[in-house]
């Protein structure tokens, strides 16, 4: 056997017998670091449904290169340019087709509650499907007609009424900015923070919705390239060719660039990251406090285990094994509340909340780390400590 297995199996668990000795301690202890796990688990969690549902929309993008406004911060706030831009694209090699699309945020009535709420309506060419969402385009014939839309099933409210009677074949109207509109179809996208869903119509829908909008202002330039076309070559080529007035951005440029605003430009980005540090710390405090006590409360049998010749890395050993012991059994209910809170968030704010692997590990790593800094900083005393003055 090897000898460190050996040592480890006749080796006396003090840490395990030290903690189980005061079980109500051991108890508010494990209290305390389950607290903290889950105060983590949410904050990460919200903050994954942060970045997860604002970029929904713009990774569903049917789209090879995107031409944005220079002032453009996410799906939600873009600015306009001129659509001149697009026939200008159709003059670079490799680029295929240049398409149209309009948005802006709405406010219109629940068709069940009659409630205003804010969407997203989006308006392009429904002969150049701009989603890759079967479900919409499967019904794009339906809103070439006017005032019709496609409609967001996990949109954030009460809809079920509406979207039951939809599907029984019944007309569902209802009024957006003083005018009548019938869904025309279903699709799945999902709300996020900045909207509680989204609308999908055709350009001239969407022009007689903002009457003000001029047609030659749009929000996005679509790009299809040729087969074979290197899409990082030909987006090069555009820059070079476009004016300044407009950025070109790969499809995954776009997500990122969208990504990273609600990471470090957003503020809601800023609290949750926060949040999960204030947890951190609140755990480390926590843990510190128990093992903090129990290194008082057994500072003359640590002190005799020092003068019959045991150094200090073996006694703090013993508070690290406490530490390690802490974190392990702390992180079992504070990784399963999270589970059943992830499943009531979810229902409540239609947003994408749900507890992944790489979460689980790196709360699981978080906790060790928190309990190992609270068994270093409260081993200060021990070190310190000479057993002539403690009796």
């Amino acid at each position: 056997m090897n000898p460190f297995l050996k040592l480890l199996q006749h080796r006396t668990p003090l840490g395990w017998l030290q903690l189980r000795h005061d079980r109500g301690r051991l108890l508010v202890a494990l209290a305390g670091i389950a607290f903290a796990d889950v105060l983590m688990f949410m904050q990460l969690g919200f903050q994954n449904a942060l970045y997860d549902s604002n970029t929904r929309l713009s990774r569903s993008l049917q789209a090879d290169l995107v031409l944005v406004g220079p002032q453009m911060r996410n799906m939600q706030f873009l600015s306009t340019f001129s659509r001149r831009r697009l026939y200008q694209a159709l003059d670079v090699p490799g680029v295929q087709s240049a398409s149209a699309l309009y948005s802006n945020l709405i406010t219109w009535k629940n068709p069940q509650t009659r409630q205003e709420r804010q969407v997203q309506a989006i308006g392009f060419d429904p002969n150049q499907p701009a989603f890759n969402l079967p479900e919409a385009n499967q019904n794009l014939e339906a809103i070439k007609l006017p005032d019709r839309v496609l409609f967001d099933r996990t949109t954030r409210g009460e809809y079920e009424q509406a979207i039951a009677a939809f599907e029984r074949g019944q007309s569902v109207t209802t009024e957006v900015e003083r005018r009548t509109i019938q869904i025309a179809g279903l699709f799945t996208l999902g709300s996020s923070f900045a909207a509680d869903g989204t609308l999908l119509t055709s350009d001239q829908t969407f022009l007689r919705l903002f009457p003000r909008r001029e047609a030659g202002s749009i929000s996005l330039g679509l790009i299809e390239l040729q087969p074979g076309a290197n899409p990082q070559q030909v987006a090069a080529a555009l820059r070079s060719y476009l004016p300044n007035d407009v950025k070109v951005l790969t499809h995954a440029e776009l997500v990122r660039v969208e990504e990273d605003y609600w990471k470090t430009q957003s503020p809601i980005g800023f609290i949750f990251g926060m949040g999960t540090t204030m947890a951190f710390f609140v755990g480390v405090v926590i843990v510190y406090q128990v093992l903090s006590t129990d290194v008082n409360a057994h500072l003359k049998e640590y002190a005799t285990f020092k003068a019959m010749g045991y150094n200090n890395g073996y006694l703090l050993g013993v508070v690290f094994e406490e530490a390690i012991i802490l974190a392990v059994l702390g992180f079992i209910p504070g990784v399963g509340l999270p589970l059943v809170l992830y499943q009531l968030a979810a229902n409540a704010t239609a947003l994408p909340i749900f507890m992944t692997l790489s979460r689980v590990a790196l709360v699981l790593v978080l906790t060790l780390v928190m309990c190992a800094m609270s068994g270093a900083i409260a081993t200060r005393k021990l070190q310190a400590a000479d057993p002539a003055d403690m009796f």
